[in-house]
C-alpha cells in the first residue's frame, strides 16, 4: 500500500509539474463531438447534482478538434476525456502514443445520422443514391465523371420536389460528417466515380449546394426553420430533442427512430464513444467516479436517462464488456 500511494503521488507530482502548477487540477475537463455532448453533459450534471465531484467540465470541439487536444499530452492543461462520434483513428491513436497519452476506449451507445427539414417543409424518402447524387463533388453523367451539375433534387430524380438543393451540414472535423461520408456517400459511390477519384468519394460539392454549418446543430434548428426548403444532416438524437420543430426522413424506405436504429435495420447508424486519459486516473479527481457513472445502468442502460436523452443503448452483452473494460482501463494497444 506504501509503495502504491508513493507511486500515485509521484505521479501527481509529475503530472502537476508537467503542467507547471504546484498541484492537479480538481475539476474534469471534457472536449469533443457536438453529437455526445448532450450525454456528456447530462452524466456530468448528474455526478455534480450529487455532490460526489465538481461538476466536470464539458466543451464541445467536434470530434476532430477533440482528438487533437485530447492526444497533445500529459498534463493538467490536457483534456481528461474526450467524446467522439466515430472511433480514433490509426493517426490519432499514433499521435496520442508518440505524446504519452493512453486512451481507455469506452463505447457507449449508438446513434442515427438523419437528413432532416423543418416540420412546414416537404416530406422526402430518399436513397443513399440520390443524397450522393445530390451531395457529391463529382457525378457520373452517361459513363463520364464530371463536376456535380444537379441544382435542384427534381434534377436528382424526377419524384423529388422542384426545389434547390441546399443541405446544411457538419464540417469536415466532424465525427458526424466522417460517419455520414462513410455509411452514405461511400456506400453510394458510383463505379465510375470511384475509380476516377484519387481521393475516393467522399468528397461534397463546395457550390454552395452543401453549407458547412459548423459544430453549433442549435444554429442549423434556426436556419431550417427559417428556410423550409432547406435539409441538414445531424445526429438522431438532436433530431429527438427537436422533434416539435423537424422532421426526419425516411433513407432506403427506413424512418430514423430509435426502435430502427437500435434494431441495425436503419442503414445510417454508427457508435459513439467517449475516451478517458489513463495516465489522469486517480490524479485528477473523479475520473473513476465519471466512468463509474457514465457506465451504470441508470445512465446508459435501456431505461437510463441517457435513453430519454436520445442515446440508443448498447445491447446488453456489449454495454457489459464495455463497462468492464473501462472500470479496469484497459487502454489500448496496451
Amino acid at each position: 500500500m506504501k509503495k502504491f500511494l508513493l507511486t500515485a503521488s509521484a505521479a501527481a507530482l509529475a503530472l502537476a509539474a508537467s503542467a507547471g502548477y504546484a498541484a492537479a487540477r480538481d475539476q474534469i475537463q471534457i472536449v469533443g463531438s457536438s453529437t455526445v455532448f448532450p450525454f456528456t453533459t447530462a452524466v456530468a450534471e448528474k455526478l455534480g447534482q450529487s455532490g460526489k465531484i465538481k461538476t466536470p467540465v464539458v466543451e464541445s470541439t467536434g470530434t476532430g478538434g477533440g482528438m487533437k487536444l485530447f492526444c497533445q499530452g500529459v498534463g493538467e492543461n490536457t483534456a481528461d476525456f474526450t467524446n467522439a462520434s466515430r472511433a480514433i483513428k490509426d493517426g490519432e491513436l499514433k499521435t496520442c502514443k508518440a505524446n504519452g497519452v493512453t486512451p481507455v476506449e469506452i463505447k457507449v451507445g449508438f446513434d442515427g445520422i438523419v437528413l432532416a427539414n423543418s416540420k412546414a417543409g416537404t416530406v422526402v424518402d430518399l436513397t443513399k443514391e440520390q443524397i450522393f447524387k445530390a451531395l457529391a463533388k463529382n457525378v457520373a453523367v452517361d459513363g463520364k465523371v464530371v463536376p456535380n451539375p444537379y441544382k435542384n433534387w427534381s434534377d436528382v430524380d424526377a419524384s423529388l420536389p422542384a426545389t434547390k438543393i441546399e443541405v446544411l451540414g457538419p464540417p469536415p472535423t466532424s465525427g458526424t460528417r466522417d460517419a455520414f461520408v462513410e455509411l452514405v456517400m461511400d456506400a453510394a459511390c458510383q463505379e465510375e466515380v470511384k475509380a476516377a477519384n484519387e481521393k475516393g468519394c467522399g468528397e461534397i460539392r463546395e457550390d454552395g449546394a452543401f453549407v458547412e454549418a459548423g459544430e453549433n446543430d442549435n444554429l442549423i434548428v434556426q436556419k431550417l426553420e427559417a428556410n423550409p426548403n432547406a435539409f441538414g444532416v445531424f445526429g438522431f438524437s438532436f433530431l429527438d430533442q427537436n422533434a416539435d420543430k423537424l422532421q426526419g426522413h425516411k433513407v432506403d424506405g427506413v424512418e430514423p427512430t430509435f426502435e430502427n436504429i437500435a434494431s441495425g435495420d436503419y442503414g445510417v447508424s454508427r457508435s459513439l464513444f467517449v475516451y478517458a486519459k489513463k495516465e489522469h486516473v486517480g490524479v485528477i479527481p473523479g475520473m473513476q467516479e465519471f466512468i463509474a457513472e457514465y457506465t451504470s445502468d441508470a445512465a446508459w442502460g435501456p431505461d437510463g436517462y441517457l435513453a430519454d436523452k436520445g442515446l440508443i443503448p448498447l445491447p446488453d452483452a456489449e454495454r457489459a464488456k464495455s463497462a468492464e473494460n473501462a472500470k479496469a482501463l484497459k487502454g489500448m494497444g496496451s
